[in-house]
């Protein structure tokens, strides 16, 4: 199969350096690093329509440039991949679903999130064109794909629970999003917990259909940030939050052109941005990540305990109550 445009362009070697520079920073002390770093590392993703805005118009460069930074940006093929360069220390920003974040944060990975994104239906269960099935419960014993620790899955986990389903009750297959879309359309599993904008690419190209739908189990677009660099550099964390303030609005006020550049990024067809963009994708009032980002969490966390996703000795309610700081936002003035 041809190379696809949704592998990540992080290296290993990359990937590795970063790690090695996060546990040297780790034993600098503070004071010895608050020059301000030569560059910073960002990602940008397909499921996250501002940061594609922002990566195009070179908004976020040019502010930085001010101050001699460089921005190295990174493809985060999904919100794993988002929380593995973080923790990596490849990228000091990475967007994710905000359950993935929490998750994240319980299992170890120093983040925080800092700004929403977007509010997306970007997830639901999808089955191939002409498939049987009319309820989730006719899934009972089924193939059913997923990104296993990423919002599709939290939503499919959900999505059996709410219809009288355990997960053993079905087969699992953890697939990258991109594959599952493959495996769905080639018959290798029965459905899918899809995530836009391939979703959206199957509806449109393979005759998908959405099983499913449930908007208030996709839990938000969140920016998160490694808390080290937050605690040395607030002022650069300004303006990054102010350049994507900058993308959001403009992605909630041109939605024609936003889905033009996500086509041409992802290397897809403008009707298909346009229905992920159009039909699934809002924009909160404010980035400020608050109650209603807490309230969608919160519905996450008894999932990931049945699921057993968090190592043994996670805390999962200290996550929830510090996942979000949300004075970046007030800092930048969102």
């Amino acid at each position: 199969m041809a190379a696809s445009p949704f592998n990540s362009t992080v290296s290993r070697a990359a990937f590795l350096a970063g790690a090695a520079a996060a546990a040297a920073s780790a034993a600098i002390p503070r004071a010895a690093r608050a020059a301000a770093p030569a560059s910073i590392g960002i990602d940008y993703a397909y499921y996250n329509p501002p940061s594609i805005v922002l990566k195009q118009n070179g908004w976020l460069e040019a502010a930085l440039a001010k101050r001699g930074i460089a921005v190295n940006w990174v493809l985060s093929a999904g919100s794993n991949k988002a929380n593995e360069f973080l923790a990596a220390n490849a990228i000091q920003f990475g967007s994710t679903a905000g359950s993935a974040a929490l998750l994240a944060r319980a299992n170890g990975t120093p983040l925080r999130t800092v700004f929403l994104y977007s509010r997306p239906e970007w997830t639901a269960l999808v089955v191939a064109k002409g498939a049987p099935y009319k309820t989730v419960r006719d899934l009972a014993g089924k193939r059913i794909a997923a990104t296993r620790g990423t919002d599709p899955w939290f939503f499919l986990l959900r999505t059996l629970q709410a219809n009288g389903l355990q997960p053993g009750d079905v087969q699992l297959v953890d697939l990258q999003h991109p594959d599952g879309r493959v495996a769905l359309e080639r018959g290798q599993v029965d459905a899918w917990a899809g995530l836009d904008p391939h979703m959206a690419a199957s509806q449109l190209n393979a005759g998908s259909r959405l099983l499913y739908r449930n908007v208030s189990y996709n839990t938000w677009g969140a920016l998160n940030a490694r808390e080290d660099f937050l605690a040395a550099n607030p002022d650069i964390t300004t303006i990054v939050l102010q350049s994507y303030e900058r993308a959001r609005q403009y992605a909630a006020t041109h939605i024609a052109e936003t889905a033009g550049i996500l086509a041409a990024a992802a290397q897809l067809d403008a009707k298909v941005t346009e229905l992920q963009l159009r039909e699934r994708t809002t924009y909160p009032g404010s980035g400020e990540p608050g109650a209603a980002y807490h309230s969608a969490l919160a519905g996450v966390v008894p999932i990931i305990r049945a699921d057993k996703l968090a190592r043994p000795d996670a805390d999962l309610d200290g996550a929830l109550a510090t996942i979000a700081d949300t004075q970046p936002a007030k800092s930048a003035g969102l």
